[in-house]
């Protein structure tokens, strides 16, 4: 039979218990998310700031569409490039201090455009071994060496990057791009971008960071990691970011010099072909920023990481080292993983089970993420109901 393959690699994924299977959310209001009739505190979202209910959010992108309707009706090159997009694109430019900025429909297509762009044979690429997938895919999919360097580990990086008879890295690489991420997607963890701007400096590289999750969270007034961390365009040339995080809408963003960015909307396949994101989105993003500016949200989420934290100490839950609204609960086996989110969800607590692929084998885990939309009561409710389900399966570490 034609393609039978496709059925048997389901039932394979199905038998190892790592069958991907959708959820239809009924309704969504703060915290809470609604399935099959049922309600549950969610801690499954990447809605960190409680931004895609913001009412300034929501009137912005109301205010779009009536002067701009629900779509942009064209490629940003044939006429669906608005005066809406330019704004957002200025108002990150200016914010991020950076020359120009380049608006995408997902962080997906920005790093997949950024690696074909940029793609020649002498160019060799060297990124964290935890990079999201959309950059490792089209890192290995384009015509440049692709090297990984082990997690946050500069000493790795270097002795790649060295050109001498035992390295890994070919001599007749001219260009070098050094790729990290401001916040990793499925450990919470910082990436080390002092450290990483200092070894690009010093091999002639360029450093690149997708801050999908430090967008909104991070810096002063949420512009992300590149503001927490004061690094200039000169030591991050390449700056990608999302806005379906923290910033509570869609879309995303490439900031750099004005050379990288005329480039890549000349090169760029997946800017020149796709329709632009809607004008709507465009003004309801600008509108998400403006609003984070002062803080308050930051600083509640703030609050509510160093709540769970301290519960879960007190109770004797496993944490890893995360500082920030991604707070990983490692289990290693992904049949266990998915009884334990199941047991949760008997408790009204939705948390999703992250397994391989997605996650190294043996890695598999609960993936929690918090919210300013959460109140202290539901940090409270949520960490005995972990409490209870972790000790049936004897993850506690006092057990």
């Amino acid at each position: 039979m034609a393609f039978a393959y496709l059925q048997d690699a389901l039932n394979a994924r199905r038998r190892e218990g790592l069958l991907r299977q959708r959820k239809i959310i009924g309704s969504s209001v703060g915290a809470m998310i609604e399935i099959d009739g049922q309600h549950y505190l969610s801690f499954s979202g990447n809605d960190y700031l409680g931004q895609r209910q913001d009412l300034a959010v929501m009137q912005a992108w109301v205010e779009g569409i009536s002067s701009y309707g629900v779509g942009s009706g064209a490629s940003p090159l044939v006429t669906g490039h608005t005066d809406a997009h330019q704004q957002l694109e200025d108002f990150l430019a200016t914010g991020l201090n950076r020359e120009a900025a380049l608006l995408f429909n997902s962080g997906f297509a920005a790093n997949q455009a950024v690696c074909q762009a940029l793609s020649h044979p002498n160019l060799c690429i060297l990124a964290d071994k935890l990079m999201h997938a959309s950059f490792m895919e089209a890192g290995k999919l384009c015509d440049a060496k692709f090297k990984r360097f082990r997690h946050n580990d500069v000493n790795h990086l270097t002795n790649l990057l060295k050109t001498n008879p035992s390295s890994d890295l070919s001599s007749s690489a001219t260009d070098k791009l050094i790729v990290s991420e401001g916040i990793f997607s499925m450990d919470g963890d910082l990436g080390c971008l002092n450290e990483l701007q200092n070894v690009a400096q010093q091999h002639d590289a360029w450093l690149m960071v997708d801050d999908a999750h430090g967008m909104g969270v991070l810096g002063k007034t949420g512009l992300g990691s590149v503001e927490q961390f004061n690094l200039s365009q000169q030591q991050v040339p390449i700056l990608m970011g999302t806005f379906g995080k923290g910033i509570g809408t869609s879309g995303a963003f490439v900031a750099g010099s004005q050379i990288l960015i005329d480039y890549l909307v000349n090169f760029a396949k997946h800017y020149v072909y796709s329709t632009a994101m809607p004008p709507a989105m465009a003004l309801a993003t600008h509108a998400s920023f403006q609003s984070l500016a002062d803080g308050s949200k930051q600083q509640a989420l703030t609050q509510r990481i160093a709540q769970f934290r301290l519960l879960c100490q007190q109770k004797g839950i496993p944490l890893t080292d995360s500082s920030t609204a991604i707070q990983p609960i490692i289990i290693g086996d992904p049949v266990t993983c998915l009884r334990i989110s199941e047991d949760l969800k008997q408790l009204g607590l939705w948390v999703t089970a992250i397994r391989y692929p997605t996650v190294p084998k043996g890695t598999d885990r609960l993936r929690i993420t918090l919210s300013a939309s959460h109140k202290n009561s539901d940090i409270e409710a949520f960490v005995d109901g972990l409490e209870i389900v972790l000790r049936r399966y004897q993850v506690l570490l006092n057990e």
